[in-house]
């Protein structure tokens, strides 16, 4: 069946069908008893849905940020070396109008550090603290971003010199390792609720548009965002790309109150009776992407865990047509709990965590992709990369006596 069919099958199930009201907590007003969706039914989860790998969606959130620093070539590398369907991964545009992979729209002092100015006398120098809009991308190459590690993920491993990447690099990437089964499920980071400190909305959807284009990956690319005007676009400027609407649930859907929140692209929840499900449903959504629960952090075996998603709201998303991908799962109980909910994939900061889970329960795994043989020319520019990041960072240090004061101020 044809996305089209599909989303005008999914605004008639929608108009037609009693909307569950979700409340803070995520459990509908009324609960039903949901037989989980693959016990249910016996059927292709990507004939079904006409987009995606196949089977169930392991997505690696960030490259897998619970084992190699985020948003890296090396993170990326290694999610496809442990066996992924999919790379979950972050866009911001730079002040000349690049797509470069890195989740933050403000350069972070715990994650990049600075190795020295794009050029001699650079006034914007140092560039940790700036916003990436601000930031050319011979800026945004100067930063180390791999040589920090952060505490919370106890097992990540850094990857010294590591530059953020352009998204066209990660395409290059999946290529090299003749990854033709993994997708990547790219999210355009408009900051709908301050605007002026990211790119416009349209430069977003325009440079990434135009960017799988030209690296012909439109059949292996899902776009999400929590900035539903911005899916609207998209569908507009290039109706190949699935969309995902990515909420964390009443923070940004804002139920009762009044007028549309700034993340719904126009839409007001209250006209759904507070229903994510229907609401992302009635612009032709192919995915919904909710948090798993509150706190974001917390695990179905917590005391005060609260789940989001429920059987009900994986029942209403498939009757509309929809996956459902929650985020991020990083624990084996609630991963559990949601596959038995009947949820479509799972994003996760741990992808091997969930590839055990998935064999234990009798899952399909996603293949493991070896790492490329490295050419000779490859390893050289490696290596001359590496030779210059250390005379880099030497210089920085030996400048560090003299420019103290501002240094400390953006860090």
């Amino acid at each position: 069946m044809s996305r089209w069919l599909s989303a005008l099958l999914a605004l008639l199930v929608v108009a037609g069908m009693p909307t569950a009201t979700y409340a803070n907590s995520g459990t509908p007003a009324s609960q039903e008893s949901a037989q989980p969706a693959w016990a249910a039914e016996d059927r292709s989860r990507s004939d079904d849905w006409g987009y995606g790998p196949e089977g169930f969606d392991l997505q690696a959130h960030r490259g897998g940020i619970g084992l190699t620093v985020e948003s890296t070539i090396a993170s990326f590398s290694r999610a496809l070396e442990v066996g992924v369907s999919t790379l979950e991964l972050d866009v911001q545009i730079t002040e000349d109008h690049q797509a470069v992979v890195t989740h933050d729209r403000k350069v972070s002092g715990a994650k990049c550090q600075d190795t020295g100015p794009a050029f001699a006398g650079d006034p914007e120098y140092p560039y940790v603290g700036d916003y990436v809009k601000n930031l050319t991308l011979a800026q945004i190459r100067t930063l180390d971003c791999g040589s920090q590690t952060l505490p919370q993920f106890p097992e990540q491993s850094p990857s010294p010199g590591a530059r953020m990447p352009l998204l066209s690099e990660v395409f290059d990437l999946v290529k090299r390792y003749d990854a033709d089964k993994v997708w990547m499920n790219i999210e355009t980071k408009v900051e709908a609720g301050a605007p002026e400190e990211t790119a416009p909305r349209e430069e977003f959807v325009q440079v990434v548009a135009r960017e799988v284009r030209e690296a012909d990956m439109l059949d292996r690319v899902s776009i999400q965002s929590f900035d539903w005007g911005a899916l609207m676009r998209m569908r507009e400027v290039e109706p190949r790309l699935p969309i995902v609407a990515l909420t964390n649930g009443p923070q940004f859907l804002e139920p009762g109150q009044p007028g549309a929140s700034p993340w719904l692209g126009g839409i007001d929840i209250d006209d759904f009776d507070g229903d994510p499900v229907a609401a992302a449903a009635s612009f032709g959504a192919d995915a919904i992407s909710p948090v798993h629960g509150f706190p974001q952090n917390g695990k179905v075996t917590d005391e005060n865990y609260e789940p989001y998603v429920t059987k009900r709201m994986v029942r209403d998303a498939h009757k509309a047509g929809m996956k459902i991908i929650p985020w991020t799962v990083n624990d084996a109980p609630t991963m559990h709990k949601l596959i038995d909910d009947g949820v479509d994939g799972l994003i996760t900061d741990y992808p091997d965590r969930l590839r055990e889970v998935m064999e234990q329960r009798g899952l399909e795994l996603p293949k493991r992709y070896p790492a490329p043989e490295e050419s000779a020319s490859t390893r050289d520019r490696r290596q001359t990369l590496s030779g210059a990041v250390s005379t880099q960072a030497g210089s920085l240090e030996r400048a560090r006596g003299s420019n103290d004061e501002k240094t400390s101020h953006h860090t």
